[in-house]
């Protein structure tokens, strides 16, 4: 499928890559998330099913399987 940015010539493929999101105040970082990736200019799509599925894990969260340090830019 053609990218959906405009004046990007890349194609989506799909691929599987790491979300992270901000839910409650708290960095959520999720692995193997199917998605469709441009080749060109990075653009990300989900399909409907998962954002619900995102959704789901969000709302139902259970122990993470690892924690990851977290560090902030300093300008």
């Amino acid at each position: 499928m053609k990218c959906s940015v405009q004046g990007c010539p890349g194609e989506y493929e799909e691929k599987k890559i790491i979300h992270t999101v901000v839910h409650r105040g708290e960095i959520v970082v999720i692995e193997d998330v199917p998605a469709e990736v441009c080749t060109i200019c990075g653009d990300v799509l989900f399909t409907l099913k998962t954002v619900r599925e995102i959704e789901a894990l969000l709302m139902n969260r259970s122990k993470p399987k690892r924690t990851v340090p977290l560090y902030q830019f300093a300008a």
